[in-house]
């Protein structure tokens, strides 16, 4: 298993980079807890998981195999219903440490500034303004950042590590989720009887904000509903 011998603070990017990059391959196909057990061990505090409440599954699991971790929330504004009051029942119930980021302008803000329904418009500046911008802030603190990606989930992501580097914010980037397939999650959540957004039971397969999802269709790709009927397929947190 990888180690360290000092504190990771210390180590320089090209350090965190090589411990990422072993790490990967010594934790391919390890569990997802002992994927996060191994990262509160090497990074304590320095660590954090980014959660949009559409991978329940991974925060379940971190409430108990790294207690106390931060989680990160990105409130855009255009979150639905359901989506909040799954993030309060994890930030209420569950041993994480839920942190709710909002973007630097409020939605009436960013119309008074772009014009309305700029989702619509230009997704990607959309994405960028209520997204992006305030991940990085959210981010900015931690040497790690743990991700609810899956293989599975679009073809831009099937080559993803469990563990890996993040060049673009020179931090450790891990997918603990990367190799799990929908049966997996479904089978976790089966035996462990966690609590989902209210949305999955509507199919809604992949959730993000309001205006720019929809439920899927039995045998559609999951990510379908997102961005429906445009050639976006990525909000722009992991390109």
């Amino acid at each position: 298993m990888t180690t360290t011998t000092g504190p990771v603070s210390a180590l320089s990017p090209d350090e965190l980079r090589a411990l990422a990059e072993q790490a990967g391959r010594d934790l391919e196909g390890a569990h997802p807890a002992d994927v996060l057990r191994w990262a509160r061990d090497v990074f304590g505090s320095d660590l954090v998981l980014a959660s949009s409440m559409g991978d329940e599954v991974l925060v379940d699991i971190a409430a108990t195999a790294a207690p106390g971790i931060d989680v990160v929330f990105l409130d855009t504004g255009y979150h639905f219903a359901e989506t909040i009051g799954t993030r309060d029942y994890y930030a209420e119930f569950t041993d994480v440490n839920l942190r709710t980021v909002l973007p630097l302008r409020t939605v009436a803000e960013q119309d008074a500034e772009h014009g309305p329904r700029l989702h619509e418009r230009d997704p990607n500046l959309c994405c960028a303004l209520r997204k992006v911008e305030p991940l990085e802030r959210a981010l900015a603190p931690y040497t790690a950042w743990v991700t609810g990606m899956r293989r599975e989930d679009a073809p831009t992501r099937t080559d993803i590590t469990v563990v890996g580097w993040d060049a673009r914010r020179s931090k450790v980037k891990l997918n603990p989720l990367a190799a799990w397939t929908w049966d997996d999650v479904n089978a976790y959540v089966a035996e462990h009887h966690v609590v989902l957004n209210p949305l999955r039971e509507l199919g809604y397969a992949s959730i993000g904000c309001a205006p720019c999802t929809r439920a899927v269709a039995p045998g559609e790709d999951p990510r379908a509903g997102r961005w429906a009927g445009t050639n976006k397929t990525e909000c722009g947190l992991h390109t």
